[in-house]
């Protein structure tokens, strides 16, 4: 890595480019930053488009080259030469040229360097002289080796030096299936190439140059000793010859065991970004520690390169590495200087690497140096434009052009597998280039992982996927993308040598899959599969060789058939225009994996999650020290019945120590049993997975939860819960987010057990979901179990049979949810959740009340009549009216007023039930209503008061207001109607009853709303008809009894008759009352006759009869009614009477019918014959109603004759007996219309 900021000065243009019209040059500052606009050059014609950015650059300040004078002999050393100077700063002989050879992986040190480029935005990385080698394919006979590895759309290329690599392997006995491979099918006499005298003369000829350049004054220096030459020299040479030094295969020696305190640096993760501090320090059990160490560079994992360059080549993006020396002086700011024999003219090759190196550093001019024999003879400057054109090195820059084009195609078709290294081989004079896949010829060795390669491949991967995933703003489409780098990353390293990179992976993989997100995101034309060239299958299948130009055809050698990925026949190929199109097209298997639901995608989420807790585990040494489990083996889920668990009472006990527990949480005091040091990668890594599998457990139960699987989603939960029981067991420090989760999880988990305790009837089917687990469940919790008894919630997730437990149980959950909430500032950071649980927690009371209530009711109906209130009724009313009244506080402290009321009602009705039992306590035949009934009655009315004030109007919840209205009228109606009934005459006088009996009844008709249009109305509408009825009727008594004050019993016959009235009218608007309504008109008959008999004269007694045969007449609507349903009844199947005398007319009581007939009968006749008598004694004189008189006194008599007919008969049914009297009542009607003027009142 390099000391300098990578990017330093990317921003600001240098000063004096701007003016410049043509070529953008390197500005005089450390960084050699260009200005952002690039250049284009104009060559013979044509353009070809080219841009370079330094991206970074060690070189110091650029100064002015020196100018040798003639006749200077470079043979002889400069005084400074190999020496370290102020001039040449940090990059030494570097910059000079004396350590050009590339590293074996040169490419590695700067992706590592520029993460975010690679994978997306560029095209190749490389070191220049490999490109500069790659373009000069076809006009060069010389022999190209070079290791390319595919991650995302870039290209790594490398050099891969045989000779070097072979060295090494007759050494060390390493890489000895390439060498055979080599030999077998390329080079069957492969021996080591000797370099040249003549090459180190030049060598050492250019280093002694480029030295006198950068000299102060010019002029060569006296000439070191022989001995010093010697010396130099030898020392030179032994520097190149360490240059390129290949590191061992990656191994872990089985003596070597992990470091648990490799990775104590960075703070504890939480997000994806922390996990990229910690692999920092994975390769130190791999002998790998030169892959991030910046001091070291034995490994050639680092970037040394002078300056690391964004170059665009037409549409190709590449990072390149360069050590090309660059000076000042001459007509531009920036020249390349070169030393060149005066006998030897510049032929293709060395033009075309001259205008490379000049574009690719953005350099507008070259300076040549001519000598003879190491002689200086002159300098020649040429612009950079101008290289194509020189003598003898004429080459075509479109040529070049299609040459990068076509490569760049060619490569990038055939390496297609991630991971992979391929090799790119053109043997030396040969017109073949051919591409092979060294990881699969690897893989049919014994160890797969004698490729060196495959560590840094791995790592690189590792950091690309870890660089987009630290993106916030990073687009889903990018997700394929990511997984496949994890996936292949993982795919390539041995679980045993690095467990904690496939750790880390693993979970970063697990982070991909966003647990809770909307499904509308999941479709299958979501931007998710959006994936452009970056898309690539990492098991796809070979491309066709029927291309139509034959570009990928085999060669005729059989025995490269079944080796090589791809060959190009011939290099000439290469020029062609086009010939090379990238076939690459997108791959399914990029695009990330589409979940149809929650539960697949959390399943793929747990998945990664038990691999990155095998990595953890397997790495933990205390393996020994362990309880022996095995994986296969299922953990018992301790399904326990409530007899064995103490009940509610062992409820509070349990929750009293898990309180503590979470106390103790808040000061750090927690270990696991595994024996993982707190802060080591093994401990952040698991605490991470955990946390992960308890979130994918959690949705999962919500899932199975909205299903209405409760016994699943109870299991789910309780995995859920007993992963963040050993999440608990394993943090040093709970922080406040993991606490939320807990509370969430409670919730939930309070909601199953209610859902459970109200679906009693499918317990089998609960139980049975409850008990199964997958084989990944039971390899989580075993993983789970090396750290803790997960027992910390078992009193929170226990399938009970009895509901009094599930209620409890639940309630206890909304509890301990609440309790989280208060450790911390949750409360107020999370508003909305703690509203949820102080709903559900008041819910719950609610319900565990009503089933206390219900539970004394079921009491004190199986007690015996006049038995006394058992102590069991007493205490389960204490129970009820404590969760009533903390449901209560728990609403009004979210200001929920409607539930508020609804619990306030509830506890009304308890009062009832109370009222009731005192009721039933007493002798039925010496009954009254008794004090203790009417203290519970009063309290019962205050509650319901009080929900209608914390409701305020009906328009806040009409629902709840009318229920709780109709509640009220209720009550006052049942107290009514029992004081009346039950009159306490032992206590209070007759007077004070009916006066309380009254405003009772009068208050229950304030809260009666009849002329709501609501399902309730007929309701209302039949209560009032009876609270005026038995008004009436009290008053009917009152006025049949009551003797002396005249005043009062006009005041009682008045209201008599008015309850009367309106009782009728009500009952008339009802199609189910005939009964009463009929009763109501015979009571109303009744009260006419009492008051005819204290009547003396006949025109009096003759009114009060005309009235009442009017209300005789006005009945015949129940009398319709009646029959109706007779006529029902007698229309069913004659077969199935059973049925039918079961089922038919369910409001209509025949006994009372015909009671009620009889009854009708006999006060029709006694009225009839009454008004008969009065009508034909009577000695009026003649007038103008004698004759209408005398209509009405026939019409009654027949009447009459024909009532006494019908009731003789004995054998008439109740249908024919019901039809004689509306027949008699439509003839009464019509005969007394003409004389209703004078007959009705």
């Amino acid at each position: 890595m390099m000391g300098d900021p990578k990017e330093a000065g990317a921003e600001a243009s240098p000063s004096g480019t701007a003016a410049r019209g043509g070529l953008s040059l390197l500005s005089q500052t450390e960084s050699e930053e260009p200005s952002a606009q690039g250049s284009a050059l104009f060559l013979g014609g044509s353009e070809v488009k080219s841009r370079a950015v330094v991206k970074y650059s060690s070189a110091p300040p650029r100064t002015a080259f020196a100018r040798l004078e003639e006749k200077t002999d470079l043979k002889l050393p400069p005084a400074n030469w190999l020496r370290e100077s102020a001039k040449l700063g940090p990059a030494g002989t570097t910059i000079l040229g004396n350590s050009k050879k590339s590293k074996p992986f040169s490419s590695f040190g700067m992706a590592y360097d520029f993460i975010d480029s690679v994978g997306n935005d560029v095209d190749v990385v490389s070191d220049s002289e490999n490109i500069k080698k790659l373009l000069k394919i076809p006009y060069s006979k010389s022999h190209v080796s070079m290791a390319v590895h595919r991650i995302g759309r870039t290209l790594l290329l490398d050099e891969l030096d045989i000779q070097e690599l072979f060295m090494r392997s007759s050494q060390t006995g390493d890489w000895t299936w390439l060498k055979e491979f080599y030999q077998r099918l390329i080079d069957q006499k492969w021996q080591r190439k000797k370099k040249s005298k003549e090459h180190w003369y030049q060598k050492a000829i250019l280093s002694k140059f480029l030295y006198y350049s950068i000299n102060g004054d010019g002029a060569a220096q006296p000439v070191p000793s022989p001995a010093e030459q010697q010396e130099s020299s030898s020392s030179d040479q032994t520097h190149e010859s360490e240059g390129a030094s290949w590191p061992a295969p990656f191994e872990m020696p089985s003596s070597v065991s992990e470091d648990p305190s490799a990775s104590s640096q960075g703070r504890e993760p939480l997000e994806p970004s922390c996990i990229v501090g910690h692999v920092a320090s994975a390769p130190k059990e791999q002998n790998l520690t030169t892959l991030f160490n910046d001091g070291e560079n034995s490994q050639g994992l680092k970037n040394d390169f002078v300056r690391n360059i964004l170059w665009t080549f037409e549409d190709i993006h590449m990072l390149v590495g360069s050590n090309m020396p660059i000076f000042g002086g001459g007509r531009y700011p920036a020249v390349s200087l070169r030393l060149r024999d005066n006998n030897k003219p510049i032929n293709v090759l060395t033009g075309i690497d001259y205008w490379l190196d000049n574009l690719i550093c953005n350099v507008p001019e070259l300076v040549m140096c001519f000598h003879v024999n190491g002689i200086v003879q002159k300098y020649e400057m040429i612009k950079t434009e101008e290289i194509p054109n020189l003598e003898n090195s004429n080459f075509s820059t479109k040529v070049i052009k299609d040459i990068a084009q076509n490569i760049l195609s060619f490569l990038k078709s055939n390496c297609t597998k991630e991971g992979h290294t391929y090799w790119l081989f053109k043997a030396s004079g040969s017109d073949i280039v051919k591409l092979y896949d060294l990881t699969t010829l690897c893989e049919e060795t014994e160890d797969k992982y004698q490729n060196p390669f495959t560590m840094p491949v791995a790592i690189l991967l590792y950091k690309v996927a870890c660089n987009m995933m630290m993106k916030k703003n990073q687009n889903k489409k990018h997700y394929g993308t990511i997984r496949t780098l994890l996936l292949n990353c993982v795919k390539l390293l041995d679980k045993s040598r690095h467990p904690q990179i496939i750790a880390s992976a693993n979970y970063m993989l697990s982070e991909l899959f966003q647990l809770d997100e909307p499904k509308k995101e999941e479709s299958s034309d979501s931007p998710l599969n959006e994936n452009s060239d970056e898309s690539y299958s990492e098991e796809e299948e070979e491309m066709a060789d029927s291309d139509e130009n034959g570009s990928y055809s085999t060669s005729s050698d059989p025995a490269d058939d079944n080796k090589a990925v791809a060959i190009i026949k011939s290099v000439g190929e290469l020029s062609v225009p086009e010939k090379y199109k990238s076939i690459h097209q997108i791959r399914p298997s990029c695009a990330f994996p589409v979940c149809h639901d929650t539960e697949e995608r959390c399943r793929l989420v747990l998945s990664y999650v038990l691999e990155g807790l095998k990595s953890v585990d397997s790495s933990i040494k205390k393996e020994s020290d362990l309880p022996a489990a095995d994986p296969s083996t299922p953990i018992p889920l301790k399904y326990e019945d409530e007899s064995t668990r103490g009940g509610p009472e062992g409820l509070e006990k349990q929750m009293a120590l898990f309180l503590d527990k979470m106390g103790s949480l808040q000061k750090g005091n927690c270990s696991g049993q595994s024996g993982m040091t707190p802060g080591s990668w093994q401990h952040k890594m698991k605490l991470q997975l955990i946390l992960k599998s308890s979130k994918a457990y959690y949705i999962l139960s919500d899932a199975a939860m909205s299903l209405q699987k409760y016994g699943r989603a109870l299991r789910y939960i309780k995995l859920a819960l007993q992963s963040h029981d050993t999440y608990c067991c394993l943090c040093t420090n709970m922080l406040s987010e993991v606490l939320l989760f807990l509370s969430q999880y409670l919730t939930l988990c309070g909601d199953i057990q209610l859902m459970l305790a109200q679906n009693a009837n499918n317990r089998a089917a609960h139980l049975e979901e409850f008990n199964y687990q997958t084989k990944e469940d039971q390899e989580i919790l075993h993983s789970l179990h090396r750290e803790s008894s997960c027992q910390g919630f078992a009193w929170a997730t226990d399938l009970s049979t009895d509901l009094e437990s599930q209620l409890s149980v639940s309630c206890k959950c909304y509890e301990a949810a609440n309790e989280i909430l208060q450790f911390s500032d949750l409360k107020s950071q999370n508003p909305e959740h703690y509203v949820q649980v102080l709903k559900r927690m008041g819910n719950i009371r609610n319900e565990i009340g009503v089933f206390y209530m219900n539970q004394a009711a079921a009491l004190q109906g199986e007690r015996v009549v006049s038995k006394s209130v058992s102590a069991a009724e007493q205490q389960l009313w204490k129970k009820s009216f404590s969760c009533f009244e903390k449901g209560i506080h728990n609403f009004e402290s979210i200001d929920d007023a409607t539930n508020a009321a609804l619990l306030l009602c509830n506890t009304g009705r308890l009062m009832r039930v109370c009222a009731q039992a005192h009721c039933g306590a007493e002798d039925e035949f010496k009954r009254e209503f008794s004090p203790e009934e009417g203290l519970y009655y009063s309290k019962a009315v205050d509650y319901y008061l009080k929900a209608l004030r914390s409701l305020g109007t009906r328009d806040m919840h009409p629902v709840v207001w009318d229920s709780v209205n109709w509640e009220l009228s209720t009550t006052y109606f049942t107290m009514a109607t029992l004081q009346q009934d039950y009159a306490p005459l032992s206590r209070k006088a007759q007077e004070q009853i009916e006066k309380e009996v009254s405003e009772a009844m009068m208050k229950s008709l304030k809260h009666c709303d009849v002329d709501s249009a609501t399902a309730r109305q007929p309701l209302c509408q039949y209560r009032a008809a009876t609270i005026h009825h038995r008004l009436a009727s009290m008053y009917h008594s009152c006025l049949r009894n009551q003797v002396g004050d005249e005043h009062l019993r006009k005041q009682h016959r008045v209201l008599a008759d008015l309850h009367y009235s309106k009782a009728a009218k009500l009952f008339q608007l009802l199609r189910d009352a005939p009964c009463e309504l009929l009763r109501v008109q015979l009571e109303r008959v009744a009260f006419a006759e009492f008051q005819m008999s204290s009547q003396n004269s006949n025109v009096g007694k003759l009114k009060t009869l005309s009235g009442a045969l009017d209300i005789m007449v006005r009945t015949e609507h129940a009398f319709q009614l009646i029959r109706k349903e007779l006529v029902e009844e007698c229309d069913q199947p004659k077969n199935d009477e059973a049925t039918s005398a079961a089922d038919s007319s369910p409001n209509l009581n025949r006994e009372e019918v015909i009671k009620l007939l009889s009854i009708f009968e006999s006060r029709l006749s006694f009225l009839l014959l009454q008004s008969i008598k009065l009508m034909s004694s009577s000695k009026r004189k003649m007038s103008s109603n004698a004759v209408e008189e005398d209509v009405v006194l026939q019409t009654n008599k027949q009447i009459y004759s024909q009532l006494l007919r019908a009731t003789a008969n004995r054998n008439s049914t109740l249908l024919e007996r019901t039809e004689v009297i509306i027949c008699l009542l439509e003839q009464l009607a019509s005969g007394s219309s003409g004389s209703s003027g004078s007959a009705v009142p």
